[in-house]
């Protein structure tokens, strides 16, 4: 029985996300974790709410993961100067140093998931991959362009 692409890149995910926490379970950042800072990176100043979204998580579990991220010092929240009520995220100098500190890891990791693949391989994967996700994410903005 051949798997559906859907059912292949899910169920890679959830294997990459096992062996990341497995890698990483030393530095206390769980994979989860990682790509929250990983939008965050790309999007500082960002209030929670919008995060939660990106990131696809209910607001209040947004809310506690922040607060860890606060504690261990690598995210820091800043008050919104347009809304009192809102605060804005950035990350701290910390994270940069553990972020670096753990790209070996990371980096051997993909490699042992890419192994017997060539170079122009890897690269042709990683191509069609985000060639899936832009179909994707362009469909789902079309669909909520409509419904609103």
């Amino acid at each position: 029985m051949s798997e559906t692409i859907g059912f292949l890149l899910n169920d890679s995910a959830r294997l990459f996300r096992r062996a990341f926490n497995a890698r990483t379970r030393d530095t206390g950042i769980t994979a989860l974790q990682w790509r929250l800072i990983t939008y965050l990176r790309r999007h500082e100043g960002i209030r929670q709410g919008p995060l939660a979204e990106l990131i696809e998580v209910e607001p209040i579990t947004l809310s506690r993961m922040i607060d860890r991220l606060v504690e261990a010092d690598l995210v820091e929240r800043r008050a919104d100067p347009t809304d009192r009520r809102a605060w804005l995220l950035y990350l701290t100098p910390r994270t940069g140093d553990l972020l670096n500190a753990m790209r070996a890891d990371i980096d051997a990791m993909t490699a042992e998931a890419t192994e017997g693949l060539s170079a122009a391989e890897r690269d042709q994967l990683v191509a069609l991959v985000e060639r899936v996700r832009a179909n994707l994410s362009r469909r789902i903005c079309q669909k909520e362009g409509a419904a609103a």
